[in-house]
């Protein structure tokens, strides 16, 4: 049975153990799966048919009610060889360890997840989320790690993902 729009459920922690994917051996497993409800409860009020901009707006206010720091538009500095070459705008920042990418799209797709990989090079984070919220919610988690005797440039990604109707 899908859920309304009307529909509230409490907070992720608030699901029964067991109950959901079992991601807490990833790097900030506990807050990516509360990030992830969010984004569920979000467009499950609003449904599809909004700018990404408001889906990133009201992610944010979801996220705060359920008491997690989060900022907007949060601009980082792209490095080449000691130089500043440029600067990107994250959609979201959660709890100074989530990037979080907002898009509206048919699908999610890999330069999406491209993009996003490229800013968790830039920023030093290791976890991101791209959050589609097309005609139904869909996410990829991305985790970028980087062995100690890896440059940045030979960072190796790896990433997790999962759908909402996936089996």
């Amino acid at each position: 049975m899908s859920p309304t729009h009307e529909s509230h459920r409490g907070p992720l922690e608030d699901v029964p153990q067991g109950a959901g994917p079992d991601w807490g051996h990833l790097p900030h497993g506990e807050l990516t799966n509360s990030i992830i409800g969010a984004m569920f409860e979000v467009h499950n009020i609003f449904g599809s048919g909004f700018l990404e901009s408001v889906y990133a707006n009201a992610l944010t206010v979801e996220l705060r009610l359920r008491g997690v720091l989060v900022e907007r538009n949060v601009p980082f500095e792209v490095m080449y060889r000691g130089t500043s070459v440029g600067r990107y705008v994250a959609d979201l920042v959660v709890d100074h360890k989530v990037i979080v990418e907002t898009k509206v799209a048919k699908a999610i797709d890999p330069v999406h997840r491209a993009q996003l990989l490229n800013y968790l090079r830039a920023s030093g984070l290791e976890v991101g989320l791209v959050a589609n919220f097309g005609n139904s919610m869909q996410f990829k988690r991305v985790v970028w790690t980087r062995r100690p005797s890896q440059h940045l440039d030979q960072a190796s990604p790896v990433t997790a993902t999962a759908s909402p109707n996936a089996d």
